[in-house]
């Protein structure tokens, strides 16, 4: 795929990729009241509750992540992306009118299934790519979440003054539009080239983990690449939590601190990744993050002025340049009739940390949060922050053919 159709390609995946980020951003800011109305009031038990939903939906995606992609390299990432996104519209509106935790907890696990959006359209972007490309565009994914969190939040703040579910409602709509566009917009970018016939025993997290797990250097970037997504996912996790503990935010302050966030992460994985690459290689770049995020958590911890809170969280961004290193690193190692296949093992790692990061996360918030116990709201970041230093170690402890 050349010239204007392959344009039109990327720009259906950037922008189907910013408004999924979108819709998640939407709600967030939210997710402590809403809890709290359904269960009663409490931040920690909030917290935890938060955390069970988030492992809920992780354990789905860790599931059926390798079964979406290989059913995306037999049968094409489009209808993937638009079953999904027909499947998440209707799920926004089930949660809008939740009135128990339980439907909630049906929710997530319906929505984990159908979050094929990221893993099958970066296995797109793989599709579109040649090797020396892909490392750069797949901080594409991470420029448009980025500039989703930019709106979605801030968006999801001020909607919350209506009520907390009008967020979801609004959730339901941009996912609906993304459909239509994507019908219109997004042609298949699986050829018959590289379309692949789907097989059960491979279209499993074990299977598919022990198929690519043959492929010299690919276990230690997926180790790697578990432990730094389990430390990242601190911020989804405990974020709206911790700064309404500490600072006594309101959930539209939440979302103008996400919004900055997005802004940042737009620059870096849509611009600085790419000079970063050019200049420095993927192994300095890969270094340089797992540093700077230790850095980054290591001042959180101890973080108790609400308005630097503000102006720092743009500034953790700087390191978000790992994933799309790792991305880049492990795509080309896989063969062009696995990316999709390698996309949803990767994205079932992402989901192996995200079913425990949100448990230990909200649970280490609870306990440096409860009247009987020592008080410190940023302890999860110091996990966080040990965590890099085992990234680094474990980084360093092997020599520089490690690359691809």
């Amino acid at each position: 795929m050349t010239g204007a159709p392959r344009r039109r390609a990327f720009a259906f995946i950037v922008m189907t990729l910013m408004l999924d980020a979108i819709g998640i951003g939407l709600i967030l800011p939210v997710m402590p009241d809403l809890i709290q109305s359904i269960e009663g009031p409490g931040l920690g038990n909030a917290a935890l509750w938060g955390g069970i939903l988030a492992t809920i939906y992780a354990v789905m995606q860790f599931t059926f992540g390798p079964t979406i992609g290989s059913l995306s390299d037999r049968f094409g990432r489009r209808p993937i992306l638009l079953a999904s996104l027909l499947v998440m519209c209707l799920d926004y509106i089930v949660m809008a009118l939740a009135g128990t935790i339980w439907l909630l907890l049906a929710a997530r696990m319906v929505a984990g299934v159908a979050a094929a959006t990221g893993p099958t359209a970066a296995a797109a972007i793989a599709d579109m790519s040649a090797p020396e490309e892909k490392a750069k565009n797949f901080g594409l994914v991470g420029a448009a979440f980025g500039a989703g969190f930019v709106l979605g939040p801030v968006i999801g703040g001020l909607l919350a003054e209506f009520g907390t579910r009008v967020p979801f409602y609004a959730a339901a709509g941009l996912a609906a539009a993304n459909l239509v566009f994507g019908y219109f917009a997004f042609p298949e970018t699986v050829t018959d080239r590289i379309r692949r016939p789907f097989e059960w025993r491979r279209a499993n997290p074990f299977g598919a983990f022990k198929k690519l797990g043959e492929l010299e250097g690919l276990k230690r970037l997926l180790l790697l690449f578990f432990l730094y997504e389990f430390a990242f996912i601190v911020y989804p996790s405990i974020w709206a939590y911790f700064t309404q503990a500490q600072f006594g935010w309101e959930p539209s302050t939440v979302g103008l601190s996400l919004a900055f966030f997005g802004i940042a992460m737009a620059v870096v994985q849509g611009g600085l990744i790419r000079i970063a690459l050019d200049r420095f290689g993927d192994r300095a770049t890969i270094l340089y993050g797992f540093t700077f995020n230790f850095f980054a958590f290591s001042v959180l911890v101890w973080l108790e002025n609400g308005l630097v809170a503000l102006l720092f969280i743009p500034l953790t961004a700087l390191g978000a340049v790992v994933t799309p290193a790792l991305q880049g690193r492990m795509s080309r190692i896989a063969r062009d009739d696995q990316q999709g296949e390698l996309q949803g093992v990767v994205n079932s790692t992402r989901s192996v940390a995200a079913i425990f990061s949100p448990l230990v996360m909200t649970q280490v918030f609870w306990a440096f949060t409860t009247e009987s116990g020592p008080w410190l709201p940023g302890a999860p970041f110091a996990v966080s922050a040990l965590l890099m230093v085992v990234c680094l170690t474990l980084f360093l402890s092997r020599p520089r053919q490690v690359a691809a």
